[in-house]
């Protein structure tokens, strides 16, 4: 390519005596003269102090400029926001969670795209932050390479957040005293990085690289390592080969490869939030994606990680035998994966994996596919006279795979935590949260202070959980999310009564309410949707556009001409 092919979109800004005011303005923040002819390459941080999962990230951002600058580009660090669902969990402010993944999203296309960047480097360590780099790729569709800010280390005895939001439960049950929950409280997290267990954040940035938007192995470092200083410094380079061979995420972000992204977020034993966000990139990409895609890729993918939430070990520990790869590896053999797919190393996913070694012998982190954890995915798409537009429900085998039980309903998160706490909750119930969804709360809370909760009280057997909300990744149980269409807008789930029978099966793919529709006509003839209390800001700009949890919660207008 020619040095202005090289520059298509900088060059509006720099190039010519018209634009000699541009050049001014970008002397003063450090270009020299020969950067003007140089591509520039955005690196979008999401450094904050706002929590553990982005706190170091700054860092490694200028280490992704000096890998762009070194290749031949010229890397311009800009900054956008986090919100921390571990911080805002339970309260009013988790509403703003899933809406900043909106936010960010904007922020990063106005600024690559105001500024001409060429290139795009993002850098994400959060649960939100990390689909909202993708999705902005997708629109922008510049060379792009997506950086995971890194799993955290272990807290003492193995311990993490959701160590302490079980604590809470056990606590209440009696089964542990005020000085230990402290000392849970106090040791959970050690220092920098995402979530430690194949949570949200780890599940996301292993669907990413799976999907080919990372380089390989960036989903299975520690925050705190040299491996992932050297990570941003090869996505700084990457970026800049990605701009000379004409390769766009729009190359790479096919049908094709997210159905590698779902199988590998399955193999693993992902959070429901990733088919949320999968949905949304995918809208993205301008890319035709739907629940049934996981449903049909999910009859043929075992779940074969033994990670936490619902297994044994943590990321740092699936880290120490090799990470994911030796995982894509034996897929790709297995012809689970499309090989041909193109990534971010210029490369296909399959080149990628060719010289990847087997995991050690004798590790039982990751099971072998003739003794696999669930012989299915634990994603199970749900539909039924409760859920009529579907619902995602998180079921691993070990909690059962039908559940029945009577309702006992709440209208918000926090009443539904104060009945755990407080015993009303018995073995046998059906919880139902509603009003929590995208339009509903507004902004669909995580769920994991009752789960977690439940778990600590040792009912995790022995009740489920409805809601149109969500769940941390970090939840788990008898869990069932994302009900559509949501309470908010009328749907089943606002008709349901303390007391009516549900039925959840995970082997039919069924969700329902023992009531005639007879009876559901009656009340929905009586209901009327509770006024809300937010009127103006982000959530109620949020509210007006956002679409169904079972469209990836999205907020993409129709075409103008609509």
């Amino acid at each position: 390519m020619t040095e202005k092919e090289l520059r298509r979109y900088s060059r509006v800004v720099v190039d010519g005596d018209e634009q000699a005011p541009s050049r001014a303005m970008l002397r003063a923040v450090g270009f020299e003269e020969d950067d003007f002819k140089r591509p520039q390459i955005g690196i979008a941080s999401t450094w904050s102090m706002v929590t553990p999962c982005n706190m170091h990230i700054g860092g490694l951002a200028e280490k992704a400029a000096e890998g762009a600058n070194l290749a031949g580009g010229k890397g311009v660090i800009f900054n956008t926001i986090s919100v921390s669902d571990g911080i805002s969990m339970g309260t009013p402010g988790m509403r703003y969670s899933l809406v900043s993944r909106e936010i960010i999203a904007d922020s990063i296309e106005a600024v690559t795209a105001g500024e001409g960047f060429d290139g795009l480097v993002a850098i994400g360590g959060c649960d939100k932050n990390m689909p909202a780099c993708v999705m902005a790729m997708a629109r922008l569709n510049r060379p792009s390479v997506f950086v995971y800010g890194g799993t955290i280390r272990p807290g003492a005895k193995r311990r993490d957040i959701v160590s302490v939001f079980e604590a809470v439960g056990a606590k209440s049950g009696g089964k542990i005293t005020d000085a230990e929950l402290l000392e849970v409280e106090q040791t959970a997290i050690p220092g920098p990085g995402a979530c430690g267990g194949m949570y949200t954040a780890n599940t996301m940035a292993s669907a990413i690289e799976a999907l080919g938007m990372s380089l390989g192995n960036s989903s299975a470092q520690e925050a705190i390592s040299d491996d992932k200083i050297a990570d941003c410094m090869r996505a700084g380079e990457a970026v800049v080969n990605l701009i000379r061979e004409d390769i766009k995420p729009l190359d790479i972000m096919t049908k094709e490869a997210f159905e590698n992204a779902i199988s590998v977020v399955i193999a693993l034993g992902g959070s429901t939030n990733a088919v949320l966000h999968l949905l949304a990139m995918a809208r993205e990409a301008e890319v035709e994606l739907s629940l049934d895609d996981f449903t049909r890729i999910g009859a043929k993918t075992p779940v074969l990680a033994d990670v936490k939430p619902s297994g044994q070990y943590l990321m740092s520990e699936l880290i120490e035998i090799g990470g994911i790869q030796p995982l894509m590896r034996r897929m790709l053999d297995k012809g689970m994966l499309h090989g041909q797919c193109m990534t971010v190393s210029g490369k296909t996913l399959a080149e990628n994996l060719a010289n990847v070694s087997d995991y050690p012998v004798g590790q039982d982190i990751v099971r072998s596919f003739d003794n696999p954890i669930k012989p299915d995915s634990h994603l199970a798409i749900l539909y039924g006279n409760l859920a009529p537009e579907g619902a995602v429900a998180k079921i691993t085998g070990k909690e059962g795979l039908h559940f029945e039980g009577p309702a006992r309903v709440f209208h918000s998160e926090e009443n539904a935590l104060q009945a755990i706490l407080d015993n009303i909750v018995k073995a046998g119930d059906v919880i139902v949260i509603r009003f929590e969804g995208p339009k509903g709360a507004p902004g669909m809370r995580e769920m994991l202070s009752p789960t977690g909760a439940i778990m600590g009280k040792g009912l995790g057997k022995d009740v489920a959980l409805i809601t149109d909300g969500r769940f941390s990744g970090g939840s788990h149980g008898f869990v069932v999310g994302h009900v559509t269409p949501e309470a908010a807008i009328g749907g089943p789930i606002a008709l349901v009564e303390d007391g009516d029978i549900l039925r959840i099966d995970a082997e039919s793919k069924e969700i329902s309410i023992d009531i005639s529709d007879e009876r559901m006509a009656e009340r929905r003839s009586c209901w009327s949707r509770p006024v809300s209390p937010v009127t103006r800001g982000a959530l109620a700009k949020y509210r007006g556009a956002v679409s169904s949890a079972s469209e990836g919660a999205v907020t993409i207008p129709p075409p103008w001409n609509e």
